[in-house]
């Protein structure tokens, strides 16, 4: 469902203006579904999507005078929920985003096998490689769906291309991204780590998040 602005902006002012419960809960329904699936993008797990996206509009309800400051609630809800995405993979996950001194991005490391990180940089620097290369199309396609979350039809109309060929383009980037990967998956490759491919691009996609 498209956002309106104006219907945003008017429960935005009487939530934060009058206390207004009816206002508070039009804005949840509004945004659940996209803040839920949006979530999912980062934890996978259904049960905590659901209470990471409840807690962030319990924290709006109840700095509901502020949030007239606002400028553009929906961005601000977005961001809101993937900071408390990434909050709850720090603390539950095995895998850490450790912040590096004046860089502008994280640095993945697996707290249960510390030995390996080697082989996780390595990795991820091909995946990164690999996005890098893709044709331009194909590389805004891969980012839109899976780095923000955008369904097909949004990105189609976005980059005004069919949804068909939205999902050809993505195809693409993913049978690119798992021939990089390949050596990984491989029972005879003892010596590599070998890891789930969905997993893998779900930590590529948290590396690429900061």
């Amino acid at each position: 469902m498209k956002s309106n602005p104006c219907d945003i902006k008017n429960w935005q002012e009487r939530i934060s203006r009058n206390n207004d419960q009816q206002a508070f809960a039009e804005l949840f329904r509004h945004f659940y579904d996209r803040l839920l699936h949006f979530c999912m993008q980062y934890v996978r797990v259904h049960e905590a999507a659901e209470e990471i996206v409840s807690d962030v509009f319990v924290k709006v309800w109840n700095r509901r005078a502020e949030l007239e400051t606002v400028i553009n609630l929906e961005v601000y809800l977005f961001v809101a929920v993937k900071n408390h995405s990434l909050n709850y993979l720090q603390q539950y996950s095995s895998f850490r985003i450790v912040e590096i001194e004046g860089a502008t991005a994280g640095k993945l490391i697996n707290t249960v096998d510390p030995g390996r990180e080697l082989e996780w940089k390595e990795i991820l620097f091909k995946m990164d490689q690999v996005v890098d290369s893709l044709p331009e199309q194909c590389r805004k396609v891969f980012k839109l769906i899976k780095e923000e979350g955008f369904k097909y039809k949004e990105v189609a109309e976005i980059l005004n291309i069919s949804p068909r060929t939205v999902e050809t383009q993505l195809y693409r980037a993913m049978r690119r991204l798992n021939e990089a990967i390949g050596v990984y998956m491989d029972d005879k490759q003892p010596s590599k780590t070998k890891i789930d491919p969905n997993l893998l691009l779900f930590l590529f996609i948290l590396c690429n998040s900061f």
